[in-house]
């Protein structure tokens, strides 16, 4: 198990790494991570959510994702509230002081899914979340040493330089831990270092001799990391500048299912900028993008507040294009209803106006794998759904895909303004090349496929070379 002395430590970009390893060294592996929290899920091919970062681990041991490999999976609707997931399925909306107490009763639903996969394959390589360090959730834990113990599963600590204090937080985790759990800690792995790793010498043995763990290695800053997909909206990229064809999407403050911006991310001909709160909307944008969201009344009223529908009324005046995601397609509409109070407080509130749609929140939760055929261009996209809601109004008779034959999306009079609740429809070259060229942008015979794979090769080697990766494998029982 792989536990961070911190959160951001680079946890799932290790696991995703040790996975492509061990696969390469012909082991059937799956990662694991008994609880996440993330707005950022995947949807699995029975019909379920789990984070994205086990999607892109599941990938980098070359099987398909699963239900069992997140078990518990947290999506925050609120500051003090989250949607709890288990086994992949909508349980319950929890305060945080609720869910303290639920924690317990968790412990069943992870350790099963552990065990089913522990039976079928040769190694499982878990995550932790947050820190063991935060000794005061340790009653209850079933995301770090709480499970740890139950499962008996040795423990890795992760620290991060690159943050700083990195000695700090790893004799300070040992410090804190009651002797028991610092007993399943092996040993220590110092992350994302810039410069001369020789440099850390001396700070590398200050850490063992003062925990009596031994170091598996210092591991340099991994640049490709942008190349992969992003857990946390916190890892993305506020721009990416390239080609002239510049692309703005907003920076809503529940921002969820974001891997559609990923792609677009990788493109020459394309700049990709987010648009912070309290900037305003680039007056040279082709392309705006208002993307899914955990609370879609919520973040509209944060879209409001930060002036955006003002921007956007412009950039439509200008001739510019806006397409909404998911939270985004329902925010452009005339009214977004939510009777049974799925996603807050019941009520109704004015949507943008720019398509003449209305969304009716409704408990029955979407999640599905799609094929689809892009109706402006004939070609066929892949994609997933992840909402709640069911939107209907004239626009809807332009739509903007077809699945299975029936209309799925919106697309105004003029066709600038186009909805849909299509997430990761960017990952398909030829559609992305198609939809970037109306654009105006120079298409590119980049592969995103192609990109990811070559990516986690070359995490997989970095890691390699700079740890002591047979050691780490050996720990395994």
């Amino acid at each position: 198990m792989i536990q961070g002395a911190g959160s951001n430590v680079g946890k799932s970009l290790l696991v995703a790494g040790l996975c492509r390893v061990a696969r390469r060294r012909g082991l059937a592996v799956a990662p694991f991570k008994p609880q996440n929290m993330s707005n950022n899920a995947a949807v699995t091919a029975d019909g379920g959510e789990i984070g994205r970062a086990q999607a892109l681990q599941a990938r980098a041991s070359g099987i398909e994702p699963r239900l069992d490999m997140n078990p518990v999976l947290l999506k925050p609707e609120t500051d003090t509230g989250s949607q709890v997931i288990v086994h992949g399925r909508r349980l319950t909306t929890l305060k945080a002081r609720q869910y303290w107490d639920l924690k317990p009763q968790l412990m069943h639903a992870v350790l099963e899914s552990f065990n089913r996969l522990k039976a079928e394959f040769d190694l499982i390589i878990a995550e932790g979340a947050g820190s063991p360090a935060e000794v005061n959730l340790r009653t209850g834990d079933i995301a770090n040493m709480g499970f740890a113990e139950q499962a008996n599963v040795p423990v890795v600590l992760v620290g991060d330089v690159d943050r700083g204090g990195v000695i700090a937080q790893i004799v300070g985790t040992k410090a804190v831990l009651d002797e028991r759990d610092a007993g399943r800690i092996e040993g220590f792995i110092i992350n994302k270092f810039r410069g001369d790793p020789s440099l850390f010498d001396d700070g590398y043995r200050f850490i063992a001799n003062h925990t009596g763990w031994r170091g598996f290695g210092v591991l340099p800053f991994f640049g490709q990391a942008s190349q992969l997909p992003a857990e946390d909206s916190l890892d993305l990229q506020d721009s990416k500048w390239a080609g002239p064809v510049k692309i703005a999407w907003l920076g809503l403050s529940r921002v969820a299912n974001f891997d559609d911006l990923d792609p677009l991310m990788q493109e020459p001909g394309v700049t990709v900028t987010r648009v912070l709160p309290g900037q305003p909307i680039p007056s040279d944008a082709r392309l705006v993008i208002i993307p899914g969201t955990k609370s879609t009344r919520g973040d509209l009223e944060f879209l409001l507040s930060q002036g955006w529908d003002i921007d956007l009324r412009a950039h439509v005046r200008r001739g510019g294009r806006v397409l909404g995601i998911c939270g985004g397609y329902q925010m452009l509409g005339r009214k977004i209803a939510d009777p049974e109070g799925l996603e807050g407080e019941p009520g109704s509130t004015p949507g943008l106006g720019l398509l003449d749609i209305e969304t009716v929140m409704q408990a029955d939760k979407r999640l599905n794998r799609v094929a689809a055929i892009h109706i402006a261009t004939g070609l066929p996209l892949r994609g997933y759904e992840i909402h709640i809601g069911h939107t209907s109004g004239s626009d809807c008779e332009r739509p903007f895909a077809r699945i299975s034959g029936s209309p799925e999306g919106a697309i105004s009079p003029d066709g600038q303004i186009q909805g849909t609740y299509l997430h990761g429809m960017f990952s398909g070259d030829d559609f992305r090349s198609a939809y970037l060229s109306a654009l105006g942008a120079q298409t590119s015979n980049v592969s995103y496929d192609v990109t990811v794979e070559n990516t986690l090769d070359a995490l997989a080697g970095h890691l390699e070379q700079h740890l002591d990766v047979n050691a780490i494998l050996d720990l395994a029982r």
